[in-house]
Protein backbone atom coordinates (compact mmCIF):
# COMPACT_ATOMS: atom_id res chain seq x y z
CA UNK A 1 0.00 0.00 0.00
CA UNK A 2 1.59 3.32 -1.28
CA UNK A 3 0.57 6.41 0.63
CA UNK A 4 0.56 9.40 -1.22
CA UNK A 5 0.06 13.22 -0.06
CA UNK A 6 -1.14 16.09 -2.09
CA UNK A 7 -0.70 19.93 -1.42
CA UNK A 8 -1.82 22.93 -3.51
CA UNK A 9 -1.52 27.01 -3.29
CA UNK A 10 -2.22 29.54 -5.86
CA UNK A 11 0.05 32.16 -5.34
CA UNK A 12 -3.43 34.41 -3.93
CA UNK A 13 -4.82 32.19 -1.69
CA UNK A 14 -0.95 31.31 0.06
CA UNK A 15 -0.84 35.29 -0.08
CA UNK A 16 -4.31 35.44 1.94
CA UNK A 17 -4.10 32.83 3.95
CA UNK A 18 -0.89 31.83 4.51
CA UNK A 19 -1.48 28.24 3.65
CA UNK A 20 2.11 26.95 2.21
CA UNK A 21 2.87 23.59 0.75
CA UNK A 22 5.22 22.98 3.69
CA UNK A 23 2.16 24.09 6.38
CA UNK A 24 -0.15 21.40 4.06
CA UNK A 25 3.41 18.58 4.35
CA UNK A 26 3.10 18.49 7.89
CA UNK A 27 -0.71 18.33 8.20
CA UNK A 28 -0.27 15.09 6.38
CA UNK A 29 2.66 14.17 8.07
CA UNK A 30 1.41 14.01 11.32
CA UNK A 31 -2.26 12.70 10.09
CA UNK A 32 -0.18 9.42 8.24
CA UNK A 33 1.81 9.09 11.49
CA UNK A 34 -1.13 8.91 13.96
CA UNK A 35 -2.38 5.98 11.56
CA UNK A 36 0.86 3.76 11.63
CA UNK A 37 1.19 4.30 7.67
CA UNK A 38 4.88 6.00 5.53
CA UNK A 39 4.06 8.64 3.34
CA UNK A 40 5.74 7.68 0.07
CA UNK A 41 5.26 11.13 -1.71
CA UNK A 42 3.66 14.27 -1.34
CA UNK A 43 2.73 15.65 -4.87
CA UNK A 44 3.05 19.77 -4.38
CA UNK A 45 0.58 21.41 -6.68
CA UNK A 46 2.38 25.60 -6.64
CA UNK A 47 0.38 28.36 -8.20
CA UNK A 48 -2.49 26.28 -9.77
CA UNK A 49 -5.94 27.72 -9.76
CA UNK A 50 -8.29 25.42 -7.68
CA UNK A 51 -10.45 25.67 -10.97
CA UNK A 52 -8.28 23.35 -13.14
CA UNK A 53 -9.34 20.20 -12.43
CA UNK A 54 -6.98 17.48 -10.97
CA UNK A 55 -6.28 15.41 -14.01
CA UNK A 56 -5.17 18.86 -16.13
CA UNK A 57 -2.62 19.99 -12.92
CA UNK A 58 0.57 18.51 -13.30
CA UNK A 59 0.95 17.43 -10.41
CA UNK A 60 -2.49 16.17 -10.14
CA UNK A 61 -2.07 14.32 -13.05
CA UNK A 62 1.12 12.36 -11.71
CA UNK A 63 -0.38 11.59 -8.76
CA UNK A 64 -3.69 10.00 -10.83
CA UNK A 65 -1.16 8.05 -13.37
CA UNK A 66 0.68 6.64 -9.82
CA UNK A 67 -2.38 5.35 -7.95
CA UNK A 68 -2.75 1.33 -7.48
CA UNK A 69 -5.62 -0.46 -6.18
CA UNK A 70 -5.24 -0.22 -1.87
CA UNK A 71 -3.19 3.26 -2.01
CA UNK A 72 -4.07 6.09 0.05
CA UNK A 73 -4.55 9.59 -0.62
CA UNK A 74 -4.50 12.53 1.76
CA UNK A 75 -4.76 15.88 1.58
CA UNK A 76 -5.24 18.87 4.30
CA UNK A 77 -8.21 20.14 2.68
CA UNK A 78 -11.13 19.51 0.20
CA UNK A 79 -10.20 22.56 -1.73
CA UNK A 80 -6.88 21.36 -2.24
CA UNK A 81 -8.34 19.11 -4.23
CA UNK A 82 -11.43 20.09 -5.85
CA UNK A 83 -12.98 22.99 -7.83
CA UNK A 84 -16.26 22.06 -7.47
CA UNK A 85 -19.23 19.76 -5.53
CA UNK A 86 -19.29 18.08 -8.99
CA UNK A 87 -16.12 17.45 -9.48
CA UNK A 88 -15.43 16.18 -5.82
CA UNK A 89 -18.19 13.49 -6.07
CA UNK A 90 -16.87 12.20 -9.55
CA UNK A 91 -13.25 11.82 -8.23
CA UNK A 92 -14.32 10.23 -5.10
CA UNK A 93 -16.40 7.79 -6.98
CA UNK A 94 -13.53 7.74 -9.63
CA UNK A 95 -10.81 6.52 -6.23
CA UNK A 96 -13.20 4.12 -5.28
CA UNK A 97 -13.87 2.39 -8.66
CA UNK A 98 -9.90 1.73 -8.61
CA UNK A 99 -9.84 0.89 -4.81
CA UNK A 100 -8.35 4.02 -4.16
CA UNK A 101 -8.98 5.75 -0.37
CA UNK A 102 -9.51 9.05 -0.04
CA UNK A 103 -8.73 10.81 3.31
CA UNK A 104 -9.27 14.83 3.55
CA UNK A 105 -8.12 15.95 6.92
CA UNK A 106 -10.68 19.17 7.39
CA UNK A 107 -13.55 16.22 6.84
CA UNK A 108 -11.96 14.06 9.42
CA UNK A 109 -10.49 11.22 7.59
CA UNK A 110 -11.79 9.13 5.01
CA UNK A 111 -14.46 10.49 3.20
CA UNK A 112 -14.57 7.00 0.27
CA UNK A 113 -15.64 4.24 2.69
CA UNK A 114 -19.21 4.78 3.51
CA UNK A 115 -22.46 6.43 2.48
CA UNK A 116 -22.35 8.64 5.50
CA UNK A 117 -18.75 10.41 4.36
CA UNK A 118 -20.54 10.57 1.10
CA UNK A 119 -23.36 12.68 2.42
CA UNK A 120 -20.64 14.76 4.29
CA UNK A 121 -18.75 15.32 1.31
CA UNK A 122 -21.54 16.78 -0.99
CA UNK A 123 -22.60 19.47 1.55
CA UNK A 124 -18.75 20.48 2.18
CA UNK A 125 -17.69 20.12 -1.42
CA UNK A 126 -20.88 22.64 -2.09
CA UNK A 127 -20.11 24.99 0.56
CA UNK A 128 -16.60 25.23 -0.65
CA UNK A 129 -17.88 25.70 -4.31
CA UNK A 130 -19.81 28.68 -2.98
CA UNK A 131 -16.73 30.20 -0.88
CA UNK A 132 -14.82 30.27 -4.17
CA UNK A 133 -17.76 32.14 -5.63
CA UNK A 134 -17.62 34.62 -3.23
CA UNK A 135 -14.27 35.29 -3.32
CA UNK A 136 -14.24 35.67 -7.56
CA UNK A 137 -17.53 37.94 -6.90
CA UNK A 138 -15.30 40.19 -4.91
CA UNK A 139 -12.21 40.07 -6.78
CA UNK A 140 -14.51 41.35 -9.94
CA UNK A 141 -15.85 44.08 -7.60
CA UNK A 142 -12.78 45.63 -6.93
CA UNK A 143 -11.52 45.16 -10.02
CA UNK A 144 -14.78 47.12 -11.70
CA UNK A 145 -14.24 49.76 -8.70
CA UNK A 146 -10.65 50.21 -9.96
CA UNK A 147 -11.29 50.32 -13.49
CA UNK A 148 -14.05 52.99 -12.47
CA UNK A 149 -11.63 55.27 -10.72
CA UNK A 150 -9.29 54.87 -13.79
CA UNK A 151 -6.75 52.34 -12.22
CA UNK A 152 -3.97 50.56 -13.30
CA UNK A 153 -5.01 46.50 -13.72
CA UNK A 154 -2.64 45.15 -15.50
CA UNK A 155 -1.11 44.36 -18.64
CA UNK A 156 -0.06 46.70 -22.03
CA UNK A 157 -0.27 50.16 -21.00
CA UNK A 158 -3.14 51.76 -23.43
CA UNK A 159 -1.39 54.17 -26.01
CA UNK A 160 -1.68 57.67 -25.08
CA UNK A 161 -1.84 56.81 -21.03
CA UNK A 162 1.05 56.36 -18.91
CA UNK A 163 1.23 54.80 -15.24
CA UNK A 164 0.92 57.35 -12.76
CA UNK A 165 2.61 57.40 -9.10
CA UNK A 166 -0.80 56.95 -7.80
CA UNK A 167 -1.71 53.47 -10.05
CA UNK A 168 -3.88 56.01 -12.14
CA UNK A 169 -3.66 55.94 -15.64
CA UNK A 170 -2.71 59.64 -16.84
CA UNK A 171 -2.69 60.97 -20.46
CA UNK A 172 0.46 60.95 -22.04
CA UNK A 173 0.52 63.97 -23.68
CA UNK A 174 3.13 62.95 -26.96
CA UNK A 175 1.21 59.67 -27.74
CA UNK A 176 -2.09 61.74 -27.10
CA UNK A 177 -1.17 64.06 -29.80
CA UNK A 178 0.21 61.25 -32.15
CA UNK A 179 -3.48 59.94 -31.72
CA UNK A 180 -5.15 63.04 -32.46
CA UNK A 181 -3.11 63.57 -35.52
CA UNK A 182 -3.86 59.74 -36.59
CA UNK A 183 -7.90 60.51 -36.45
CA UNK A 184 -7.21 63.77 -38.15
CA UNK A 185 -5.43 62.12 -40.94
CA UNK A 186 -8.39 59.22 -40.62
CA UNK A 187 -10.74 61.64 -41.26
CA UNK A 188 -9.11 63.07 -44.25
CA UNK A 189 -9.54 59.62 -45.64
CA UNK A 190 -5.82 58.72 -45.63
CA UNK A 191 -5.46 55.05 -45.65
CA UNK A 192 -4.02 53.05 -42.70
CA UNK A 193 -0.78 52.25 -44.28
CA UNK A 194 -0.24 55.60 -44.60
CA UNK A 195 -1.37 56.66 -40.99
CA UNK A 196 1.24 54.18 -39.63
CA UNK A 197 4.17 55.68 -41.59
CA UNK A 198 3.39 58.94 -40.67
CA UNK A 199 3.28 58.19 -36.86
CA UNK A 200 6.00 55.97 -37.36
CA UNK A 201 7.92 58.70 -38.78
CA UNK A 202 7.38 60.91 -35.19
CA UNK A 203 8.39 57.67 -32.97
CA UNK A 204 5.21 55.86 -32.34
CA UNK A 205 5.98 51.91 -33.58
CA UNK A 206 1.93 50.72 -34.08
CA UNK A 207 0.97 47.59 -36.15
CA UNK A 208 -2.00 47.87 -38.82
CA UNK A 209 -3.84 45.99 -36.38
CA UNK A 210 -3.41 47.89 -33.38
CA UNK A 211 -4.14 51.48 -35.12
CA UNK A 212 -7.32 50.27 -36.27
CA UNK A 213 -8.39 49.31 -32.81
CA UNK A 214 -7.45 53.23 -31.64
CA UNK A 215 -9.22 54.34 -34.82
CA UNK A 216 -12.08 52.08 -34.03
CA UNK A 217 -12.63 53.39 -30.02
CA UNK A 218 -11.85 56.78 -31.28
CA UNK A 219 -15.11 56.29 -33.54
CA UNK A 220 -17.36 54.11 -30.81
CA UNK A 221 -16.44 57.14 -28.71
CA UNK A 222 -17.62 59.95 -30.88
CA UNK A 223 -20.93 57.82 -31.90
CA UNK A 224 -21.88 57.25 -28.42
CA UNK A 225 -21.01 61.22 -27.74
CA UNK A 226 -23.45 61.93 -31.00
CA UNK A 227 -26.58 59.52 -29.68
CA UNK A 228 -26.52 61.40 -26.43
CA UNK A 229 -26.34 64.12 -28.09
CA UNK A 230 -29.20 63.35 -30.23
CA UNK A 231 -31.39 62.38 -27.22
CA UNK A 232 -30.66 65.42 -25.59
CA UNK A 233 -32.17 67.66 -29.16
CA UNK A 234 -35.38 65.56 -29.09
CA UNK A 235 -36.39 65.88 -25.35
CA UNK A 236 -39.26 67.45 -25.15
CA UNK A 237 -39.18 71.13 -22.95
Amino acid sequence: MAVYGYSRVSVTRQAEEGESLDVQRRQLEGYVMQHGWTLTHVYREEGVSGSVPLAERPEGRKLLDALQPGDVVCASKLDRVFRSALDALQMVEHFRARGVSLHLLDLGGDVSGNGLSKLFLTVAAAFAEAERDRIRERVSQTKADQKKRGRYLGGKLPFGYRLGDDGALTADQREQRLLHLAHRLHSEGKPLRAIQSELADQGAALSIGGLHKLLKKGRDAASSVDHHDDDDRHTPN
